[in-house]
Protein backbone atom coordinates (compact mmCIF):
# COMPACT_ATOMS: atom_id res chain seq x y z
CA UNK A 1 0.00 0.00 0.00
CA UNK A 2 1.28 2.95 -1.16
CA UNK A 3 1.25 6.88 0.69
CA UNK A 4 1.05 10.38 -0.71
CA UNK A 5 1.36 12.99 1.19
CA UNK A 6 -1.51 15.91 0.16
CA UNK A 7 -2.29 19.19 0.63
CA UNK A 8 -3.15 20.62 4.30
CA UNK A 9 -5.50 17.73 4.38
CA UNK A 10 -2.96 15.41 5.73
CA UNK A 11 -1.77 11.85 4.69
CA UNK A 12 -3.67 9.96 1.67
CA UNK A 13 -3.42 5.92 1.50
CA UNK A 14 -4.48 4.71 -2.00
CA UNK A 15 -3.45 0.96 -2.83
CA UNK A 16 -0.83 0.19 -4.92
CA UNK A 17 -2.09 -2.51 -7.46
CA UNK A 18 0.29 -3.26 -10.20
CA UNK A 19 1.94 -6.20 -8.15
CA UNK A 20 -1.81 -7.18 -7.84
CA UNK A 21 -2.21 -7.39 -11.32
CA UNK A 22 1.49 -8.79 -11.58
CA UNK A 23 0.75 -11.68 -9.49
CA UNK A 24 -2.92 -12.08 -11.04
CA UNK A 25 -0.83 -12.43 -14.55
CA UNK A 26 1.47 -15.02 -12.89
CA UNK A 27 -1.24 -17.22 -11.29
CA UNK A 28 -3.16 -17.31 -14.67
CA UNK A 29 -0.32 -18.46 -17.12
CA UNK A 30 0.73 -21.21 -14.48
CA UNK A 31 -3.12 -22.45 -14.52
CA UNK A 32 -2.87 -22.42 -18.39
CA UNK A 33 0.37 -24.67 -18.12
CA UNK A 34 -0.88 -27.32 -15.56
CA UNK A 35 -4.60 -28.11 -17.03
CA UNK A 36 -4.50 -31.37 -18.62
CA UNK A 37 -4.50 -31.36 -22.17
CA UNK A 38 -7.30 -32.74 -23.17
CA UNK A 39 -6.97 -36.35 -24.83
CA UNK A 40 -7.89 -37.15 -28.77
CA UNK A 41 -8.73 -40.25 -29.85
CA UNK A 42 -8.23 -41.64 -32.97
CA UNK A 43 -10.73 -39.56 -36.06
CA UNK A 44 -13.40 -42.47 -37.11
CA UNK A 45 -15.50 -42.44 -39.93
CA UNK A 46 -19.17 -44.59 -39.21
CA UNK A 47 -21.26 -44.93 -42.23
CA UNK A 48 -24.52 -43.58 -42.62
CA UNK A 49 -27.95 -44.34 -44.11
CA UNK A 50 -28.97 -42.53 -46.63
CA UNK A 51 -30.85 -39.55 -45.97
CA UNK A 52 -33.75 -40.47 -48.21
CA UNK A 53 -33.81 -43.82 -46.98
CA UNK A 54 -33.53 -42.92 -43.04
CA UNK A 55 -36.33 -40.30 -43.80
CA UNK A 56 -38.56 -42.52 -45.66
CA UNK A 57 -38.57 -45.27 -43.03
CA UNK A 58 -39.01 -42.74 -40.31
CA UNK A 59 -42.08 -41.66 -42.23
CA UNK A 60 -43.36 -44.88 -42.86
CA UNK A 61 -43.31 -45.70 -39.26
CA UNK A 62 -45.04 -42.68 -38.13
CA UNK A 63 -47.05 -42.02 -40.44
CA UNK A 64 -50.63 -44.10 -39.96
CA UNK A 65 -52.97 -44.04 -42.99
CA UNK A 66 -56.60 -45.40 -42.74
CA UNK A 67 -57.35 -46.23 -46.37
CA UNK A 68 -61.36 -46.05 -47.24
CA UNK A 69 -62.04 -48.00 -50.20
CA UNK A 70 -65.36 -49.02 -52.11
CA UNK A 71 -66.65 -51.96 -52.82
CA UNK A 72 -69.80 -53.96 -53.47
CA UNK A 73 -70.80 -54.90 -49.94
CA UNK A 74 -69.87 -51.82 -48.19
CA UNK A 75 -66.69 -49.58 -47.71
CA UNK A 76 -63.81 -51.46 -46.85
CA UNK A 77 -60.97 -50.21 -44.42
CA UNK A 78 -57.35 -50.37 -44.36
CA UNK A 79 -54.48 -49.27 -41.98
CA UNK A 80 -51.08 -48.82 -43.36
CA UNK A 81 -51.99 -51.51 -45.76
CA UNK A 82 -53.53 -53.75 -43.71
CA UNK A 83 -57.43 -55.07 -43.35
CA UNK A 84 -59.56 -53.58 -40.88
CA UNK A 85 -63.05 -53.42 -40.07
CA UNK A 86 -65.31 -50.75 -38.96
CA UNK A 87 -65.70 -52.71 -35.61
CA UNK A 88 -61.75 -53.16 -35.10
CA UNK A 89 -60.79 -49.25 -36.91
CA UNK A 90 -61.34 -47.76 -32.68
CA UNK A 91 -59.28 -50.41 -30.74
CA UNK A 92 -56.61 -50.94 -32.87
CA UNK A 93 -55.98 -47.33 -33.55
CA UNK A 94 -55.94 -46.67 -29.82
CA UNK A 95 -53.73 -49.39 -30.00
CA UNK A 96 -51.19 -48.07 -32.57
CA UNK A 97 -50.74 -44.72 -30.82
CA UNK A 98 -50.98 -45.63 -26.86
CA UNK A 99 -47.15 -44.95 -26.89
CA UNK A 100 -47.04 -42.11 -29.32
CA UNK A 101 -47.05 -38.40 -28.65
CA UNK A 102 -47.79 -37.28 -31.66
CA UNK A 103 -51.17 -38.20 -32.62
CA UNK A 104 -52.04 -37.27 -35.96
CA UNK A 105 -53.32 -39.77 -38.24
CA UNK A 106 -54.63 -39.48 -42.04
CA UNK A 107 -57.45 -40.56 -44.02
CA UNK A 108 -57.50 -41.65 -47.72
CA UNK A 109 -60.80 -41.94 -49.54
CA UNK A 110 -61.14 -44.10 -52.85
CA UNK A 111 -62.56 -41.62 -55.73
CA UNK A 112 -65.95 -43.83 -55.47
CA UNK A 113 -66.44 -43.71 -51.58
CA UNK A 114 -69.58 -41.88 -49.96
CA UNK A 115 -68.24 -39.02 -47.80
CA UNK A 116 -70.36 -40.74 -45.00
CA UNK A 117 -67.53 -43.59 -44.93
CA UNK A 118 -65.26 -40.92 -44.57
CA UNK A 119 -66.73 -39.10 -41.81
CA UNK A 120 -67.38 -41.98 -40.27
CA UNK A 121 -63.64 -43.01 -40.11
CA UNK A 122 -62.75 -39.49 -39.36
CA UNK A 123 -65.50 -39.74 -36.27
CA UNK A 124 -64.05 -43.07 -35.16
CA UNK A 125 -60.84 -42.13 -35.27
CA UNK A 126 -61.69 -38.93 -32.98
CA UNK A 127 -63.59 -40.67 -30.88
CA UNK A 128 -60.20 -43.19 -30.29
CA UNK A 129 -58.39 -40.08 -29.17
CA UNK A 130 -56.41 -38.83 -32.55
CA UNK A 131 -55.97 -35.06 -32.16
CA UNK A 132 -55.41 -34.04 -35.89
CA UNK A 133 -56.49 -36.34 -38.96
CA UNK A 134 -56.07 -35.12 -41.86
CA UNK A 135 -57.15 -35.67 -45.63
CA UNK A 136 -54.81 -37.33 -48.64
CA UNK A 137 -55.84 -36.58 -51.97
CA UNK A 138 -54.86 -37.85 -55.00
CA UNK A 139 -53.53 -34.67 -55.87
CA UNK A 140 -51.85 -34.17 -52.91
CA UNK A 141 -50.51 -38.14 -53.27
CA UNK A 142 -49.07 -37.43 -56.15
CA UNK A 143 -47.01 -34.62 -55.21
CA UNK A 144 -49.11 -31.32 -56.73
Amino acid sequence: MGMEVGDNKGALASPNIVPLIDILLVLIIIFMVITPRTPRGLDTLVPQPSPNQQNQQELDNKTVVVQVNDSPNGAKLKINNEDATWDGLGPRIEQIFKERAEKIAFVKGDKDVMFMDVARAIDIMKSAGIDKVGLITAKLEAGQ
